[in-house]
């Protein structure tokens, strides 16, 4: 099991994302204060991590369900950020296992 807590920035949510390999597949359990992930969270309940670390194939299932569902482009939920792509508030992802 992995476990992500993420403090997004300037909307001031909080997101704690829980995964585990079941096979070559990635459970997902998300909780969230933003609705909007929490509406993303009812719908990406697992991955496959294969499919999710490259465009060639098709769009990664994260970033279509991210774009579906979240409206902030910059939101570090769905996608990692890129300089200067939000506005200057830190962005805490703590990671553990």
């Amino acid at each position: 099991m992995a476990k992500a807590e993420i403090f997004a920035g300037n909307c001031g949510f909080n997101t704690q994302v829980e995964t585990s390999m079941e096979g070559k597949v990635c459970k997902i359990q998300i909780t969230s204060e933003c609705a909007a992930i929490r509406r993303m969270a009812e719908e990406l309940t697992e991955v496959e991590p294969f499919k999710e670390i490259s465009f060639k194939r098709a769009m990664p299932k994260i970033h279509e369900v991210g774009h579906k569902h979240c409206t902030h482009a910059a939101c570090p939920v769905p996608v990692e950020i890129g300089d200067k792509l939000a506005l200057s508030t830190d962005v805490s992802i703590k990671l553990s296992k």
